[in-house]
């Protein structure tokens, strides 16, 4: 019985998506939808399959420069988290800082990074590190920020210094939220480098997507829609997988498995 459960638990998000697919097929060939407003999810397999070599190229840039932002996304992160979340006159500083930068819609900087970098992969790789760094930031912050008061004097009377709390407990505690954001902000790099990609860049998925609309190749934009919801899931779920091996201390045991 329990492996039924657990079997049919890993076959649920196929289960949903499937359903999902054939739901939108349905209703797109029951009322009739024009292929250039709403393409079936088959039209956009057949034509993604078509166009399989331009989107694998496209689709490998975007990767691309969505890793690299991320990358320096988590560098810039857990550095700016450490000092917000170990410091309160630092926090007390910063916070109104990356709140108000956060609430900067990043496709109004593209055009700015454009004057700057020019038409290319740089400004896609900046959108991407800029709209995905946040939530590392806050999380990080989160996690020093809750160490308890009492563990850090017991911890000081033992003779551990700030530096020791830090690095030995306060690291260690701060990875459950520290995953949490990965699996958050990469998903979040994606839509920084699409965006910057549809307005500054002559490769990419965002700008395979642009050039099939101003055609009225609707089938390639989902095609190109579906090949970056296929690589958000499959990032999102190696940094799922790293975190549950990671942070095993953190999880309890579910009692209904």
């Amino acid at each position: 019985m329990m492996q039924k459960k657990k079997d049919f638990s890993k076959a649920m998000p196929w289960i949903s998506t499937i359903a999902l697919f054939a739901f939108w097929e349905l209703v797109v060939r029951l009322f009739a939808i024009p292929e250039y407003v709403l393409p079936t999810p088959s039209a956009s397999i057949i034509m993604g399959w078509q166009f399989k070599a331009a989107i694998w190229m496209h689709a490998v840039h975007t990767l691309y420069t969505t890793l690299a932002g991320f990358a320096i996304a988590v560098v810039f992160g857990v550095v700016l988290g450490a000092l917000v979340g170990s410091s309160k006159p630092i926090y007390t500083a910063a916070n109104p800082l990356l709140v108000g930068f956060n609430s900067v819609p990043k496709v109004a900087l593209v055009p700015v990074l454009v004057m700057w970098f020019g038409i290319g992969t740089t400004p896609a790789i900046i959108t991407a590190f800029l709209i995905s760094f946040f939530p590392i930031v806050v999380n990080v912050a989160t996690g020093l920020a809750t160490l308890e008061p009492e563990l850090r004097d017991v911890l000081r009377s033992l003779g551990a210094t700030r530096r020791d709390i830090l690095v030995k407990v306060g690291f260690p505690r701060a990875l459950p939220y520290f995953f949490a954001s990965l699996k958050v902000s990469i998903t979040l790099a994606f839509v920084g480098s699409v965006i910057s990609e549809t307005v500054a860049s002559n490769l990419g998925v965002g700008y395979l997507m642009l050039s099939a609309s101003s055609r009225f190749n609707m089938p390639l934009v989902f095609a190109g829609l579906l090949v970056i919801a296929a690589m958000g899931i499959a990032m999102y779920e190696i940094f799922n997988i790293i975190e549950r091996r990671s942070t095993k201390w953190a999880n309890r045991a579910n009692p209904t498995n």
